[in-house]
């Protein structure tokens, strides 16, 4: 054991041993005995007690031994014991080893130098160079071999593949051009409206959160979008589809609907607590992962957005829109007018493509645009107030009567304008819901009809021209004329009429045109057919009108060679094969009004391209039929018919103005085509007839209540008329009707 250190007397802490105070025992000189029953101490003792006396490094002071002591002396007795005390130890500093002494430290042998350590042995520079070239050439060789597969092997599909993920093709639809009235007013216009669209990747439980992501959104968006929502889940359902249309033409109501539901979602889900569980998407169970968020923190519609496009509207309603037409679910045109001009009216769609992320649009990463060249516009030659005016008194009259159908032409008898083509019943091309497809046509130009006797005028004419007969030609009508065995008759049972020429226009006498007509060929009737169908051709029978309207009829004329029987003759008075559509019988009369010359119907005044610039269309084409006097004289054979009290057409009189025409009673083709079921009843006039400036027909199919075309067509024709020429500020007749004579006496 370490023998206890005994205090300094100083309590220094020096490395100087201190004298023995006065009155202490000193050391004996020479060497110290042992105390009796201790055992002499070795310089083992001796070595730990010089290296206590040790001082620190810092002052290297050689501990000096007590004069007359040995280095192997023994330590010495304590006063107490009677033993020479032992001199006292110096303090160590704490943490040091203790100091050998002088004494107890091997002497060196002087002939052994100090040994300095091995040099370790470094490897050849050279070899360790080699090995790390050949090292980096090895990984540069694989880098090198997978860049020439990325860059030249599978370029193209990777770079087709990044761009199909990256990048978003959109289509820019074209502004479709409007259709408007002649006075510049909108028909059909195009406002801003907004697809919704979606990217159906992200609806995917991975990015939503929840694995019924495109249920959820498509029973939020079904209300509002008016699509079932079995349809839009299905959409949604293509994650590998970066793109999908979910619903056309929605109005700003709805687009701004979807925003406010969609941003609502978006602030719930980005609360605290949603984050902390999309935080957990996909951690091991034991460290509080989850499979999924709750509802309450999902979006689901965060992958749905809306593209501004356009909306097709008609201001107003149903007005015009047989004529006008409609368009699809698309914005394609799909009927009338909006069908013919299709291609002018849509333009030319352009494209964008962007890069995205999550949705969102890059702004850094560039793209591309193919700018959308806008349609052009289409002016009409409808007069809005004339066609409102027209499409009342026909809807009005269709219901009266009864009838299937109605139509009412309005015709500029100079220029061959159509002012006004209304039809009933019609359609409301802003809501197709729930009208019938057999409205949504136009058949004032798509019915082929047996005119009946406003034809009279047409076979009349020929006669007049021909210089066969004149208006004061007396003509003889029997109760019954036979005829290729058959037996025809009029619409009255009579006795002998003896009429003029005028009177078998006025009184609208079958007989008496039968009659007329045989004279063109001197007893030949097949001579006589021959002249009467050159006529018929250049008054526009059996022609297209030139509108090229979508489904128009050219009408039906058999040739003369192909006339059978009856054929021969019933042609005369417009029925069996001659068949006509609404437009082609009101140009008759507009060619008779001209003087005779027909101009080609039309009912584009002009269209404006997407340059601005306004392109009127060409006059229609004049084509003389009959000569002027003829065309006069039939004018006053027609007033004889509305203005004579025999006359047929008394109800289309109008009060101030000289009105020329004729009414048509036609047995009407049956559906099948085999027979006749019902009446055709019609009215066409002009007006003023002393100066021409408008024809109107009125044409019903089909009334139960009454069928003659006075009594159904002339109030008709006179509310119309008189409404246009107030209209277009037409002044009334200077002078008074003729009113030839219909009669002779024997």
């Amino acid at each position: 054991m370490t023998t206890p250190r005994q205090p300094s007397g100083s309590g220094s802490g020096s490395g100087r041993r201190q004298p023995p105070r006065s009155g202490a025992a000193r050391p004996v000189a020479g060497r110290s005995q042992p105390a009796k029953g201790q055992p002499a101490k070795g310089q083992g003792a001796a070595r730990g007690q010089a290296a206590d006396a040790q001082p620190p490094k810092s002052q290297p002071a050689k501990a000096q031994p007590v004069r007359g002591q040995s280095a192997k002396a023994q330590p010495a007795k304590t006063a107490a014991a009677g033993r020479t005390p032992r001199a006292p130890q110096q303090r160590r500093p704490e943490g040091r080893p203790p100091a050998r002494s002088q004494a107890a430290v091997r002497p060196r042998p002087k002939s052994r130098l100090p040994q300095r350590p091995k040099a370790l042995k470094l490897a050849e520079p050279k070899r360790r160079l080699r090995v790390i070239t050949v090292a980096l050439s090895l990984v540069f060789s694989v880098f090198a071999g997978r860049l020439v597969q990325l860059q030249l092997v599978d370029a193209n599909a990777l770079a087709a593949d990044a761009n199909t993920n990256r990048y978003q093709n959109i289509p820019i639809t074209a502004e479709r051009g409007s259709i408007t009235s002649s006075d510049g007013v909108a028909l059909a216009a195009t406002v801003d409206a907004y697809d919704i669209t979606a990217d159906p990747a992200m609806f995917t439980p991975g990015a939503t959160g929840i694995p019924d992501a495109p249920e959820q959104a498509a029973a939020l968006l079904s209300p509002i979008l008016g699509v079932p929502k079995e349809r839009i889940a299905a959409d949604l359902h293509t994650p590998k589809t970066r793109y999908k249309r979910l619903a056309a033409q929605q109005t700003p109501a709805a687009k701004n609907q979807i925003s406010d539901l969609k941003a609502g979602l978006e602030k719930q889900a980005g609360s605290r607590a949603c984050q902390a569980q999309r935080k957990l998407l996909g951690k091991p169970a034991d460290q509080g992962g989850r499979t999924r968020v709750d509802n309450e923190c999902a979006n689901p519609l965060a992958g749905v957005f809306n593209r501004e496009t356009q909306k097709r509207i008609y201001p107003a309603d149903g007005l015009a829109a047989n004529l006008v037409g409609f368009v699809n679910g698309e914005g394609e045109g799909a009927g009338g007018l909006e069908l013919q001009y299709q291609k002018q009216l849509a333009g030319k769609d352009g494209h964008s493509s962007y890069a995205q992320a999550g949705g969102r649009l890059v702004p850094t990463a560039g793209g591309s645009m193919d700018p959308a060249v806008p349609g052009s516009d289409i002016k009409l030659t409808i007069n809005r107030d004339v066609q409102w005016a027209a499409q009342r008194a026909i809807t009005d009259q269709v219901a009266n009567s009864g009838a299937e159908k109605g139509y009412v032409v309005v015709q500029d008898v100079k220029t061959g304008q159509v002012i006004a083509m209304a039809s009933a019943p019609g359609f409301n091309p802003n809501d197709l819901s729930l009208t019938k497809q057999s409205q949504m046509g136009n058949p004032a130009l798509v019915d082929a009809y047996e005119p009946g006797s406003t034809a009279k005028l047409m076979s009349l004419a020929a006669v007049l021209d021909s210089g066969k007969a004149n208006w004061d030609t007396r003509v003889t009508v029997p109760n019954r004329l036979v005829r290729a065995g058959q037996q025809f008759k009029d619409d009255v049972e009579h006795g002998d009429w003896y009429l003029t020429l005028a009177g078998v226009l006025a009184k609208s006498s079958n007989i008496g045109t039968i009659e007329a007509v045989e004279t063109l060929g001197d007893g030949d009737q097949s001579k006589a057919n021959q002249i009467l169908d050159g006529y018929l051709r250049k008054f526009g029978v059996a022609r297209p009108t030139g509108l090229n309207f979508p489904g128009e009829t050219p009408g039906v004329l058999k040739k003369p060679e192909d006339l059978v029987a009856s054929e021969k003759y019933n042609i005369a008075f417009g029925q069996g094969p001659l068949q006509m559509n609404a437009l082609q019988a009101t140009s008759v009369y507009s060619t008779i009004a001209n003087g005779g010359v027909r101009v080609a119907p039309s009912i584009v005044q002009g269209v404006t391209g997407p340059d601005g610039k306004y392109v009127p269309t060409p006059p229609g084409e004049q084509t003389r039929v009959v000569s002027e006097q003829t065309a006069k004289t039939l004018t006053s054979m027609l007033e004889s018919v509305v203005d004579d009290e025999q006359g047929t057409g008394g109800k289309a009189a109008i009060p101030g103005y000289r009105v020329a025409g004729k009414t048509g009673t036609a047995n009407r083709g049956a559906a099948d085509g085999k027979g006749y079921d019902g009446y055709t009843a019609s009215f066409i006039g002009f007006a003023p007839a002393d100066a021409p400036r408008y024809t109107v027909s009125c044409t019903l199919q089909g009334p139960v209540n009454g069928h003659f075309g006075g009594s159904l067509c002339g109030p008709v024709f006179k509310q119309v008329m008189e409404f246009t020429l107030k209209t277009m500020q037409v002044p009334p007749s200077g002078s008074q009707a003729p009113n030839l004579p219909v009669e002779w006496k024997p």
